[in-house]
C-alpha cells in the first residue's frame, strides 16, 4: 500500500481511505538539558496545569491548541514566554508545525486516540491524558501507531511514577503480607446533578463546535455546561469510572504486574440514582473482574449522609476494618491489607492495626519521565507506555460495556450476582445502605445489572452468549473528516 502524510490538505481523503503516513524517526540528537518544544492540545483546567508542568519539567511550551479560543488564550498566558506561544484552533494545522517536537493531549476522551495517532503520523511524541482511549478498537490503534512510527507515547496515569505505587508493587511481589486474596479499588466523589435542558443550547461563538465534536456526530448541544459535563455522556466520556477510577484501575494493572494477563470475565452493576438530569453515565457503579483473585472497582458520586442529622457531608465512604475509605486500593492479603494509592497509604494487619506507612508524591516526576524518554528515544524508559496503558484501560472499557449491555433488575437479583466473593457482597450491602441514606428507593429506581462477559484479550473481542451486543461497543462510528485509519 502507498502512504501519504496526513496534513490539513489531505486529512479528509487519507483518513477516509484508511491510509496512514510514513514518517522517518526524528534524527535529532537530544542533549541531556535540551529544551523540547511542546504543544498542549486541550486547554481546560487540566491542559493549563500541563503548561506549568511541562515548563517545570524541562520542556518549553511552544504552542497551544483548543477549539475554544478563550481556553486557548488562557493557557497561552500561563506560559513563560506568552508572546512567543503559537495559537492553533485547528489541531490539523498544528500537526503541520515542524518546530513542535511533542504534544500533550488533554482533550475530551473521544479525541484522545485520533489526536495521538495524528501526532505519531506527524513525527511528534505524545503524552496523552487518561483514559488512554474512548473505545477498545481505537486504543489498539494508538499502540500500533506508536510502534509503527517509532514514537514515544506516555499515558497520563501519573501514579505509575508515584514512589508509593512503585514500593507497593515490590511489597506484593515479595509477599510482605503473604498471598493476595482479593482487591477492591475505590474512588468516591461528591457530584451535583448537571441539570436538565428543554432544548438545544447555544454554542458560544468563540468555540468551533465542529472541531470539538471531531470524530463524533455533530449533534445539538443538550447540556447546560459546555465544558467538563461531557464526561457524563457516552459519546464523549466514560463516566467517573473513566474520569477518576481509571487511576486506581491502572494502579492494579501496575502493582499486580498484569501485563497481557488481564481478567477474561467481568460484569457491572449500578445506575444514575436520585438525579433527574441530562447525564447518561451512572453515578454509582461497581465492576467485578474474575481474575486469579477477585477484583472490584467502585465509584460513587452521591454524598455521605450523617444519619444523626440527615445533613449531607463530603463524598461517601467505604466502611470496613474500622476505617473510612473513599479513595484507595484495598489489597487484602493473608496477613493483612494494603490501603495505598496516590500520595501513599498504610499497611495494616488483619485487625486493622497500622504496621507502617508508605510515602508517595503524587507522581510529580511523571512529565519529566516522558521528556527524558523523548531524549533517550527508549520506550522502555517510560513508566506508563501506551501499550501497558491500553491493557489497563481494557478493564475500564469492558466493565462499562457490561453495564451498557445491562437491564433493570431487583436488588435480590443483584445480591445473588454480588456473591461473587465475600468482598463484593459487602460492597453491595454498603452501597444499598448508602443509596437508602440518600433517599433512593431501589424498588422504584431499579439498579442496572450487566451480564457476565467473556473477553478474549488476545483478539480483543467478546465471546459467548452476549458477544454480539458487547462487540457492538468495541468500535464507534466516526465522521469521515475525523476518522482513524484501519491500517496504521
Amino acid at each position: 500500500m502507498s502512504h501519504v502524510k496526513i496534513n490539513r490538505r489531505n486529512f479528509i481523503k487519507a483518513t477516509a481511505a484508511g491510509i496512514g503516513a510514513v514518517m522517518l524517526p526524528s534524527g535529532k540528537a537530544w542533549g541531556a538539558n535540551d529544551r523540547i518544544n511542546v504543544a498542549v492540545i486541550g486547554c481546560g483546567n487540566r491542559g493549563r496545569s500541563h503548561v506549568r508542568w511541562v515548563e517545570s519539567s524541562g520542556g518549553s511550551v511552544l504552542a497551544v491548541c483548543d477549539p475554544d479560543l478563550h481556553h486557548m488564550e488562557a493557557a497561552a498566558k500561563i506560559a513563560t514566554e506568552t508572546d512567543k506561544v503559537r495559537r492553533y484552533q485547528d489541531i490539523r494545522k498544528l500537526m503541520d508545525d515542524k518546530d513542535i517536537d511533542a504534544v500533550v493531549i488533554a482533550t475530551p476522551n473521544h479525541w484522545h486516540a485520533l489526536a495521538t495517532i495524528m501526532a505519531c503520523q506527524a513525527g511528534k511524541d505524545v503524552y496523552v491524558e487518561k483514559p488512554a482511549s474512548h473505545s477498545i478498537w481505537e486504543g489498539r490503534k494508538m499502540v500500533q501507531a506508536a510502534q509503527h512510527y517509532n514514537r514515544i507515547v506516555q499515558l497520563g496515569t501519573q501514579q505509575r511514577s508515584d514512589p508509593a505505587l512503585i514500593e507497593l508493587k515490590k511489597s506484593i511481589a515479595n509477599k510482605e503480607l503473604g498471598e493476595v486474596e482479593w482487591i477492591h479499588s475505590i474512588w468516591y466523589a461528591k457530584r451535583q446533578p448537571i441539570g436538565k435542558v428543554s432544548g438545544p443550547q447555544t454554542i458560544p461563538n468563540y468555540i468551533d463546535y465542529n472541531l470539538w465534536c471531531g470524530p463524533r456526530k455533530k449533534v445539538p448541544l443538550m447540556r447546560k455546561r459546555f465544558h467538563y459535563d461531557w464526561h457524563w455522556f457516552w459519546d464523549y466520556g466514560n463516566g467517573d469510572m473513566g474520569n477518576r477510577v481509571i487511576h486506581t484501575i491502572d494502579d492494579i494493572h501496575h502493582v499486580m504486574q498484569m501485563e497481557d494477563n488481564i481478567p477474561h470475565k467481568m460484569m457491572a452493576v449500578g445506575g444514575r440514582f436520585k438525579y433527574k438530569d441530562d447525564a447518561q453515565t451512572p453515578n454509582t457503579e461497581i465492576i467485578l473482574m474474575d481474575w486469579k483473585v477477585p477484583i472490584i472497582f467502585g465509584s460513587r458520586d452521591l454524598p455521605f449522609i450523617y444519619k444523626e442529622t440527615g445533613k449531607t457531608g463530603g463524598p461517601s465512604v467505604y466502611n470496613r476494618f474500622g476505617k473510612h475509605f473513599r479513595f484507595t486500593n484495598l489489597i487484602k492479603c493473608e496477613q493483612g491489607f494494603f490501603a495505598v494509592t496516590r500520595n501513599g497509604g498504610v499497611v495494616y494487619d488483619n485487625t486493622g492495626k497500622r504496621i507502617r506507612k508508605i510515602n508517595g508524591d503524587g507522581g510529580k516526576t511523571h512529565m519529566r519521565n516522558f521528556l527524558d524518554a523523548v531524549r533517550s528515544r527508549k520506550t522502555e524508559d517510560l513508566r506508563a507506555p501506551i501499550a501497558s496503558g491500553h491493557m489497563a484501560n481494557l478493564m475500564l472499557l469492558t466493565g462499562n460495556i457490561s453495564y451498557r449491555c445491562g437491564k433493570p433488575t431487583t436488588t435480590a437479583d443483584v445480591a445473588k450476582s454480588m456473591q461473587f466473593c465475600e468482598e463484593s457482597s459487602e460492597s453491595w450491602k454498603q452501597t444499598v445502605a448508602h443509596l437508602a441514606d440518600n433517599g433512593v428507593d431501589l424498588n422504584l429506581e431499579k439498579p442496572i445489572i450487566g451480564p457476565w462477559l467473556n473477553f478474549d484479550a488476545k483478539h480483543e473481542r467478546f465471546t459467548g452468549n452476549t458477544a454480539d451486543m458487547a462487540n457492538s461497543f468495541l468500535r464507534e462510528t466516526m465522521r469521515p473528516e475525523f476518522s482513524i485509519p484501519d491500517n496504521i
